[in-house]
C-alpha cells in the first residue's frame, strides 16, 4: 500500500513539473505576449507590422529549439537543456520590460521560443520518458492542462492588473510569477534513466510509421501551427476591433486557456474509444467552427464560446500528436515530437508575419482568420488520407504476416 501511495505521488510530482514549466515557458514566456499586444500598441508605440514579427520571430525560436530536439538522444543532455530552457524563459519575459527597442523585443521573443520548445519538447519527452519506464499510461492530457492555465492565467492578470499597471510594470509582474514557477518545474521532474529498459526490466523498443505517414502527419501538422497560431495570437487584437466589441479581446483569450485546460483529458478519453486519427479529425473540424465564428456570428456571447471551442481542440490536436510521437518512439520520444514541432513551428513563422503584411493592407488582423480557417480545412483533409493510409499498411502488414 506505502509503494502504491508512493508512486501515485511521484507520479503526481512529475506531471505537476510538467504543468509548471508550460505556465512558466508558454503561460508567461509566450502567451503574456498576445493579451499585452493591444496595450503594448497603446503605450509603448508597437505597430501591427512589427507585433507580427515579434510573434514570428518567437517561433523562430521555438523552431531552433525544435532542432535542436530532433538532433539529440542523450536525456541527461536533455534534462540540462529543459533546466537552461526554465531559466531563459525568465530573462526572456524580464527583458521585455526594459526598453523599447524592437531589436531587443525580437531577441526577448526569440528566447522565449527557444524556452517554450525546452519544456513543450525536452520537457514533455522526459516526463513520457518517465511514464513509459515505470508501466503507466503514456497519455499527456493532464500535463497540458498547463497550456490552457497559462493562457487563461496570463489573460485573467492582464485583465485585472491593466487598470493599475502600465504594460512595462505588466512584463515585471510577469517575471515575478515566473520566478515562482520555476521553483516546482525545476525540483520536481527527478533525473533520467538512460537505462532503455522499464522499472518492471522489459526493454523499450520503437515501433515507427512508415515514411508515406510521417511525411502526411507532418504536413497536416503544419495545417495545425497555421491555425493556433494565427487565432493564439491575434485574437485579443482582432475581436477588440469587430463591432461593439471594444475592450472584449481580453476576456475572449481567458475562455481559450479555460476551454483548453481541462480539454486534453477529455481528448484522451475520446481517443481511446474512437482511436488517435479519429479524435484529431474531429478536433480539427470544431477548430474551424472556433476559429470562424467570432467573425461571422455578431456577439460576445458567439466569440466565447468559439474560444472555448477553438481552446479546447487546438490543446488536445497538440497532447494527441506528441502522445502518438511517444507511442512511435518509446525509448526517445522527444525525436519525433522534435521532427513534428519542424513542421508546427514552420507554420509558425510564416503565419504571424503573413497576417501582419495582410493587417498592413486591410487595416486589421481578420483576413488571418480566414487564412488560418481555410488551412485548417486542408490539414481536415490530410487526416482522412492518413486514416486511409493507415488502414492500407494494416492490410498490408496481415497479408505479410
Amino acid at each position: 500500500m506505502n509503494s502504491s501511495n508512493e508512486r501515485s505521488r511521484q507520479r503526481y510530482r512529475v506531471m505537476g513539473a510538467g504543468i509548471f514549466s508550460l505556465l512558466l515557458t508558454l503561460g508567461v514566456a509566450r502567451f503574456a505576449y498576445t493579451p499585452l499586444l493591444p496595450l503594448m500598441q497603446q503605450q509603448a508605440g508597437l505597430g501591427l507590422a512589427e507585433g507580427g514579427w515579434l510573434a514570428a520571430i518567437n517561433y523562430a525560436g521555438y523552431l531552433s529549439g525544435a532542432l535542436i530536439a530532433a538532433s539529440i538522444s542523450d536525456l541527461h543532455l536533455k534534462d540540462r537543456l529543459y533546466r537552461v530552457g526554465l531559466l531563459l524563459a525568465i530573462a526572456s519575459t524580464l527583458l521585455m520590460g526594459l526598453t523599447t527597442d524592437l531589436w531587443i523585443w525580437l531577441l526577448s521573443r526569440y528566447f522565449a521560443g527557444l524556452a517554450s520548445a525546452a519544456a513543450m519538447l525536452l520537457g514533455t519527452g522526459l516526463i513520457l520518458n518517465w511514464l513509459i519506464r515505470h508501466q503507466q499510461r503514456p497519455e499527456l492530457g493532464i500535463h497540458f492542462a498547463g497550456i490552457g492555465l497559462g493562457i487563461a492565467g496570463c489573460s485573467a492578470a492582464v485583465w485585472l492588473l491593466t487598470p493599475a499597471l502600465d504594460w512595462r510594470e505588466q512584463w515585471f509582474a510577469f517575471s515575478a510569477l515566473a520566478c515562482l514557477l520555476l521553483i516546482p518545474a525545476w525540483r520536481w521532474l527527478p533525473p533520467p534513466d538512460n537505462s532503455g529498459l522499464t522499472a518492471g526490466g522489459q526493454k523499450l523498443v520503437d515501433n515507427p510509421p512508415s515514411p508515406l505517414f510521417l511525411k502526411l502527419f507532418m504536413a497536416m501538422y503544419f495545417c495545425a501551427g497555421v491555425g493556433f497560431v494565427v487565432t493564439t495570437t491575434f485574437i485579443v487584437a482582432i475581436v477588440n476591433h469587430l463591432p461593439d466589441m471594444a475592450g472584449q479581446g481580453t476576456k475572449i483569450f481567458l475562455a481559450i486557456g479555460i476551454g483548453a485546460a481541462p480539454a486534453c483529458i477529455s481528448w484522451d478519453f475520446i481517443a481511446r474509444r474512437s482511436g488517435e486519427l479519429n479524435a484529431l479529425i474531429l478536433a480539427a473540424a470544431l477548430q474551424i467552427v472556433g476559429i470562424l465564428l467570432p467573425i461571422t456570428v455578431p456577439g460576445l456571447l458567439p466569440a466565447i464560446f468559439a474560444a472555448l471551442l477553438f481552446g479546447s481542440t487546438f490543446v488536445g490536436m497538440v497532447s494527441l500528436v506528441l502522445t502518438m510521437a511517444g507511442r512511435y518512439y518509446p525509448t526517445k520520444p522527444a525525436k519525433m515530437m522534435g521532427k513534428m514541432t519542424l513542421s508546427y513551428g514552420a507554420a509558425q513563422i510564416m503565419a504571424p508575419a503573413l497576417t501582419g503584411w495582410l493587417a498592413t493592407r486591410t487595416g486589421d488582423y481578420t483576413a488571418g482568420l480566414w487564412l488560418a480557417a481555410a488551412i485548417m480545412a486542408i490539414g481536415t483533409g490530410l487526416l482522412f488520407v492518413l486514416k486511409a493510409v493507415e488502414q492500407r499498411e494494416k492490410v498490408a502488414e496481415q497479408a505479410y504476416a
